[in-house]
């Protein structure tokens, strides 16, 4: 198995693993493996960057939904 298959194994299951927290440690991890390319490394930290800016869109959406259930007319039920 290459360096690059390695990573992207490794990827796959930082962003199935859903955690945030994860994903930046992997991504911050990216920018110091010098043995990958330029092109690959930013693929791989693109795919990173895509899942936690949908966590993050997730979270937002789930924390609107929770705040409209417990309110009604203004009041916490």
């Amino acid at each position: 198995m290459s360096h690059l298959d390695e990573v992207i194994a490794r990827v796959d299951a930082t962003i199935e693993e859903n955690v945030i927290a994860h994903m930046n440690e992997l991504l911050i991890a990216l920018s110091d493996d010098v043995e990958l390319s330029r092109e690959a490394r930013y693929e791989q930290q693109q795919r990173l960057r895509h899942a936690i800016a949908h966590k993050d869109r997730h979270n937002k959406e789930e924390l609107e939904a929770r705040r409209e259930h417990l309110t009604h007319g203004g009041v916490i039920l």
